[in-house]
């Protein structure tokens, strides 16, 4: 084997595909990183069973060939290199690598114990690589990540005609979003668990304007041993098994009507939010006061600092005061004007202790980034 691939192509291949490797491998082969060099180029890969990860990046080949690699490490090689050329090579020992004046000699792992990249499931549909990538990037916070609860780790995945619908909970909030899709002739309707973790890597490879073709393969039952779910983008792809189990019934938790309504400048408000929580000790909740034109962002840690800060805001309502977690409502306030030119979020609630929910405010235009988004989240108690 001998080939020859640009140090900044391998840098974003290796950190891409390695993100996919397991953080404590049952064997170890499955620690490694998979490159198999051939006339079309050079494809790096890993699988665990669970997740498999490749990508193509141009290379000049002269011997094709096969090796398996310490993924890690060849990760933390490849930062450190220069920007010139890297050359691959068997070697005695294992495989070489050079770039410039730079050397490694890499212990191989055995190929042939490595086991074989799952093949792609049905091509469903497609997605904007933009659009998808940023619905997953607003509903992906919310995804609980107590592995004692596998369902509330997974991204809820709808496929309904031409709309998808992905919604995620940690039991204290819960985000949606819905966006247009492209379904294949032939593909019905569905609904499978996603890892939440796998799909945000997944997020990575999307560009905007260019589609993904999703694959699944449910088999009957989301609870079928290969039901799996693959994204692919120019030269990447992912796939992951799909978890087992029922997402909750999140419709039915959005009230329908609200008692105040408060439009507030998202990022005057973030940052409001972010400069009073220095002093909110963890599990110490931010208060909203709503004035005439203005909301009072309030935080105090017991017997120790205070802090305050005033934001424009445009209020109707019968109830002035409302808490939350600091990060929770961060998240929402984020995400609802994700992609937004001139963000303004809309906080709705009936009292401070009943959910509130996050939009967009005023709606954006049809399909656009914030339009099909609503995030619902839990206040907590003032200690008085």
């Amino acid at each position: 084997m001998k080939f020859t691939v640009e140090r900044d192509a391998l840098a974003e291949a290796v950190t891409w595909v390695a993100r996919a490797l397991p953080t404590r491998p049952v064997v170890a082969v499955l620690g490694g990183l998979l490159l198999r060099a051939a006339d079309d180029g050079l494809i790096l890969s890993c699988f665990d069973y669970e997740v498999s990860a490749r990508m193509r990046v141009a290379a000049e080949v002269a011997e094709p060939g096969t090796v398996l690699v310490p993924g890690r490490l060849l990760v933390e090689i490849t930062r450190s290199l220069p920007g010139r050329p890297v050359e691959f090579t068997d070697d005695p020992d294992g495989v070489s690598m050079i770039c410039g004046e730079a050397a490694f000699t890499l212990a191989t792992l055995p190929a042939g114990e490595y086991p074989d990249l799952p093949d792609l499931p049905h091509l469903a549909g497609t997605a904007d690589g933009g659009s998808l990538a940023a619905a997953i990037g607003q509903v992906t916070p919310a995804a609980s990540r107590d592995d004692t609860l596998p369902m509330l780790t997974a991204v809820n995945l709808e496929l309904t005609g031409q709309t998808m619908t992905l919604a995620a909970t940690d039991r204290y909030r819960l985000a949606v979003r819905e966006l247009a899709w492209s379904p294949s002739p032939g593909t019905g309707d569905a609904t499978v668990l996603v890892p939440a973790r796998t799909l945000a890597d997944a997020a990575r490879l999307m560009t905007p304007g260019e589609p993904v073709r999703i694959m699944l393969r449910a088999s009957g039952t989301p609870d079928s041993a290969d039901a799996m779910i693959g994204f692919e983008a120019g030269d990447r792809r992912l796939t992951t098994r799909l978890l087992a189990g029922e997402f909750i019934k999140y419709r039915s938790r959005f009230p329908d009507e609200f008692g105040s309504t408060a439009d507030l400048p998202a990022e005057a408000f973030t940052e409001a939010v972010r400069r009073v929580s220095l002093v909110a000790e963890r599990g110490t909740p931010v208060q909203l006061s709503f004035g005439p034109g203005r909301v009072t962002v309030g935080a105090a840690t017991q017997g120790h600092a205070r802090a305050r800060e005033t934001v424009p805001a445009e209020f109707s309502g019968a109830e002035p005061v409302i808490a939350f977690s600091p990060g929770y409502l961060l998240d929402g306030v984020v995400a609802a004007t994700a992609g937004a030119e001139d963000g303004r979020v809309r906080l709705r609630f009936t009292s401070a202790s009943k959910p509130a929910v996050i939009t967009q405010s005023p709606p954006g235009a049809p399909g656009g980034p914030g339009n099909d988004f609503r995030y619902l989240v839990v206040p907590q108690r003032v200690q008085q």
